[in-house]
C-alpha cells in the first residue's frame, strides 16, 4: 500500500505543464506508478539532505557536478532518499543527459526524465500540487462517506458488526477486530465474491498465530483505536485489514482511521474487554439463529470464539430478561459468573450476550442426549445466579426466563436457537419455573406470533370477556378460579385443595362461571377454547 497520497510519476508527465517540456524517459521506465508525494526544484548539490521522500525534483542539472563519481554520487542519494522521480530540463548545463547519470538511475531504480524544451519550474509546481490536492480531497471524500454510513449504521442501532461491514465493503476485502494481544473479537467480510463465504478462516490462515500476529502479511493495514486505559495512547482494540481480494490503498486506511474513531466510542460503551468479547460470541449466534451463517460454516466460526465441541449434540438454551429491566448492568460479570459456574460440569459452552434486546444465547454440547436435564438444571441456576450478581435484576421485577431447546448437531442448531429465543419472549407473563422446555410451549408461541392478529384479541373476549368484566367490577375474582379448574384437568378435589377452598365454595363458583360464560365446563371443545384464551390473554391488550 501507498504509504503516501498523491499522484503518480506518469500522471504527472501526463500534465499540461511538463507535458509542453516533451518529455523522454531514460531510466525507471517501468517504476512510474510511483506517487508523487510533493514537487520540489533546486540546485544545489546537497539537495537530499533537504527532501523527504515521494518528491518529484525539478532541476537544470547545475547541482549535478561536473565529475562522472559527483554525478553517480548525486543520483544515488536522490534514490537513498526515496524520491518518486528526477527530472532534468535540459539547456545550457546539459545538451543531453551524462552516461554516468542515466546508469546511476537505471542502477537505483529511479525514474530519470529529461525534458527537452524549457517549462516554467513554478508553472509545474503549481499544476502538481493542484493535482495532488484535489486528489487527496477526493480521498477524503471517500473517506469521509464510509464515515457516514457507519455513523448511519450505528445511529440506526448497528454495531461493531456493521462498521466493519461498511469498511469491508468499501475495501472489497476482509476486516477484522483484535485486542491489543492480538485475540480475535469481530470479523466481517465484503458481502460479495469468495472472501464474504468465510472470513474466520481468512483470519486463521493470515492472522490466527501469534506468529502471523507480530508480523502482518504484506498489504495489510493495521490501525489502532484508542481508548484502552488513562495513559495517553492507550490502546482498546486494533483494526486489520487484510488485503484478500485485492491491494488495500491509502484510501483505505483513511476509511480505517475514521472507523477506528466510530469504534472507540463504541467500545468505550461496552467499558470491559469480557464484555466485547461476550458481545462478538452473541452476534454469531444471533446470525446463526437468523440464518446468515450456513451451517456448514458453522463449526469453522465456532472454533475460532473458543467452542469445540466435538461430535457432541448441541444444547441451545436462551435466557430473557423481563422487558421492564434495564439493560444497562454489568453484562461481563454475568457472561464470567456463568461460565465459571459452568466449568464444573466440564461441557464446552458458547454464551453470548445481547443486552439491547436482554437476551442471552448459548449453546452447550453435551455428551449425550441423556443429560440434557441435568445440564439444563444446571445452565438455568447459573443464568439466574449471574443475573443478581451482575446487577440486572431489580425487586418487583418479573424473574429471567429461561428456555432450554431440542439437542441437534449443527445442521438445526440455527434454528434451535431462533425456537428457543421466540419462545423465551412468548413464555414471558407465565407462572416463574427454573426453565421451560421449548418443545412444550409451541401452543404459547404460536399465540405469541398472532399477538397482533385482531382475531386473536376477538377469540379472547368472546371466550372469557364476561368473566374479565365481572372481575374488574365484583369480588371475588372468578377467572383464577377457572385457571386453576383447567390447569387441573377440571379434576374438582385438585382445584380446591390448590384454591384453598371447601368443596361447596368451588361448586358454586364454577357454576357461576359457567352461568356468565353461557357454556358447559365439562364439554371437551369449550375446556379447548378456555384454555387457548386464558394462554392468548397475556398477548392482547
Amino acid at each position: 500500500m501507498e504509504s503516501h497520497s498523491g499522484i503518480t510519476v506518469q500522471r504527472a508527465l501526463e500534465l499540461p505543464g511538463l507535458r509542453a517540456g516533451l518529455p523522454e524517459v531514460v531510466a525507471g521506465a517501468d517504476r512510474l506508478d510511483r506517487a508523487v508525494r510533493w514537487v520540489h526544484a533546486g540546485e544545489v548539490p546537497n539537495i537530499a539532505s533537504l527532501l523527504k521522500g515521494g518528491e518529484l525534483l525539478l532541476t537544470t542539472g547545475l547541482g549535478l557536478g561536473a565529475r562522472p563519481a559527483d554525478q553517480r554520487a548525486f543520483v544515488r542519494r536522490l534514490a537513498d532518499r526515496g524520491i518518486a522521480a528526477l527530472v532534468v530540463e535540459l539547456g545550457p548545463r546539459f545538451g543531453r543527459l551524462p552516461a554516468p547519470i542515466v546508469d546511476a538511475a537505471r542502477s537505483a531504480g529511479l525514474p530519470l526524465v529529461q525534458l527537452h524544451r524549457e517549462v516554467p519550474f513554478v508553472a509545474v509546481t503549481e499544476e502538481v500540487h493542484t493535482e495532488i490536492v484535489n486528489g487527496h480531497y477526493a480521498l477524503l471524500q471517500q473517506a469521509e462517506e464510509v464515515h457516514r454510513r457507519a455513523t448511519r449504521a450505528l445511529l440506526d442501532g448497528g454495531g461493531v458488526p456493521q462498521v466493519l461491514g461498511t469498511l469491508a465493503d468499501f475495501t472489497a476485502n476482509p476486516v477484522f477486530l483484535e485486542t491489543p494481544d492480538g485475540r480475535l473479537l469481530y470479523a466481517a467480510a465484503t458481502g460479495a465474491g469468495p472472501v464474504g463465504a468465510d472470513p474466520l478462516q481468512v483470519w486463521e490462515g493470515m492472522r490466527g498465530d501469534r506468529a502471523a500476529r507480530e508480523t502482518p502479511p504484506a498489504g495489510a493495514v493495521l490501525v489502532d483505536v484508542p481508548g484502552g486505559g488513562p495513559e495517553t495512547g492507550a490502546v482498546r482494540a486494533r483494526l486489520v485489514l487484510l488485503a484478500v481480494a485485492g491491494p488495500l490503498a491509502t484510501v483505505h486506511r483513511m476509511a480505517a482511521e475514521r472507523a477506528a474513531g466510530l469504534l472507540a466510542v463504541v467500545l468505550m460503551q461496552a467499558r470491559q474487554e469480557e464484555e466485547l468479547t461476550a458481545r462478538g460470541r452473541g452476534d454469531f449466534l444471533t446470525d446463526l439463529a437468523g440464518g446468515r451463517i450456513a451451517p456448514q460454516d458453522a463449526p469453522a466460526q465456532a472454533r475460532v470464539l473458543g467452542f469445540r465441541p466435538g461430535r457432541a449434540p448441541l444444547l441451545p438454551v436462551v435466557m430473557r430478561l423481563a422487558p421492564e429491566l434495564s439493560p444497562s448492568g454489568s453484562w461481563a460479570v454475568l457472561a464470567r459468573a456463568v461460565l465459571e459456574e459452568l466449568a464444573s460440569i466440564g461441557v464446552p459452552v458458547l454464551l453470548g450476550v445481547r443486552p439491547v434486546e436482554g437476551r442471552v444465547p448459548l449453546l452447550l454440547g453435551l455428551r449425550s442426549e441423556d443429560e440434557r436435564t441435568a445440564v439444563a438444571d444446571r445452565v438455568a441456576a447459573a443464568l439466574r445466579a449471574g443475573v443478581g450478581r451482575a446487577g440486572l435484576d431489580r425487586a418487583g421485577a418479573h424473574p429471567p426466563v429461561v428456555v432450554v431447546g431440542v439437542a441437534g448437531g449443527w445442521a438445526v442448531a440455527g434454528a434451535g436457537l431462533r425456537h428457543a429465543s421466540e419462545t423465551a419472549t412468548a413464555a414471558q407473563g407465565l407462572d416463574d419455573r427454573p426453565w421451560y422446555d421449548a418443545r412444550r410451549l409451541d401452543i404459547d408461541l404460536l399465540l405469541w406470533r398472532l399477538r397482533d392478529h385482531p382475531d386473536l384479541a376477538a377469540f379472547v373476549d368472546r371466550a372469557i370477556g364476561p368473566l374479565r368484566e365481572h372481575d374488574r367490577a365484583s369480588r371475588p375474582p372468578l377467572l383464577p378460579t377457572l385457571q386453576s379448574y383447567l390447569e387441573h384437568a377440571g379434576r374438582k378435589a385438585e382445584t380446591a385443595r390448590d384454591l384453598h377452598l371447601n368443596r361447596q365454595t368451588l361448586y358454586n363458583r364454577l357454576a357461576r362461571i359457567g352461568e356468565l360464560l353461557g357454556t358447559d365446563l365439562d364439554d371437551p371443545e369449550t375446556v379447548l377454547a378456555l384454555s387457548l384464551a386464558l394462554r392468548a390473554r397475556r398477548h392482547t391488550r
